[in-house]
């Protein structure tokens, strides 16, 4: 077993216990960069539980480092029709895992004659999450939110989960992403039992919102180009995306608010 000297303990990290004993694999890059610095990565993603099923929703960045690789990238996305995946994360692997998993489960269907169960997709989407543990440990994390409509339970549940594949079901809201402390406390601050679809709608846009505020991977409103979050409800009529053009009347409602309480301080964002 290799020994190091008090300051360069490697801690916990396997990843980083490999870098500093000389077994990283190469990556193709100069040595200090590593290929998850320069890969586009997805950002911040909730999920609430609300009275007629769940809420989703994902801001709309890629970022490269400190660059923004992309304005107007989807996270949240159907998974089926009772059923949806937030990504974040590695961009790439996370798209195509999401496509792989869309398949699998119409493939499902069809030869069985009827959807798996929602806790079979959850476990599911687990298996390929621990699948992509290999290109985790290079840098290419992906940590999706599994959210639906459950028939057996009738309600809506939510499913968080780790790098490893590990899942884990949440009972009122669940947060992933570089903006995740921000926007997971303005839910947990905000969130009450009996949400109705619209408050948690109103709830996931204020979580965003706070979250670009704080964390520069996160995009915000973008009232000049049109570009706002991505957000559904699913439930039993199934998933629902909510339009840009409601998204952007709410969005103006809320920074007005915002501005009212600030003493109209400050002007409404890029």
């Amino acid at each position: 077993m290799p020994l190091f000297a008090p300051g360069e303990d490697p801690g916990p990290h396997f990843s980083e216990l490999l870098r500093l004993s000389g077994l990283s694999p190469y990556t193709g890059f100069e040595p200090g960069v590593s290929s998850g610095d320069l890969t586009p990565h997805a950002t911040t993603c909730v999920a609430v539980r609300v009275a007629d099923g769940v809420v989703m929703a994902g801001d709309r960045r890629a970022t490269s480092g400190n660059l923004i690789s992309h304005k107007t990238m989807e996270k949240v996305l159907p998974a089926d029709r009772f059923s949806g995946v937030a990504i974040a994360g590695a961009a790439g692997p996370a798209m195509e895992m999401v496509k792989l998993f869309q398949l699998q489960l119409e493939h499902y269907e069809k030869v069985e004659g009827g959807p798996l169960s929602l806790e079979g997709k959850a476990n599911q989407l687990s298996a390929m999450i621990r699948g992509n543990l290999p290109m985790a440990m290079q840098g290419m994390v992906v940590v999706p939110i599994f959210a639906g409509w459950d028939f057996r339970r009738r309600s809506g549940r939510l499913f968080a989960f780790d790098a490893t594949g590990g899942r884990y079901e949440e009972r009122e809201f669940v947060a992933t992403g570089s903006g995740s402390l921000h926007a997971g406390q303005v839910i947990k601050l905000g969130y009450h039992e009996g949400l109705t679809a619209d408050e948690g709608v109103d709830l996931c846009m204020r979580a965003l919102y706070e979250a670009a505020d704080s964390d520069s991977a996160t995009g915000g409103p973008d009232l000049v180009r049109g570009i706002f979050p991505v957000i559904a409800t699913i439930g039993v009529e199934g998933f629902a995306r909510v339009s840009d053009q409601v998204l952007e009347v709410r969005f103006r409602e809320l920074l007005t608010e915002i501005t009212s309480r600030q003493g109209g301080a400050g002007g409404e964002p890029a």
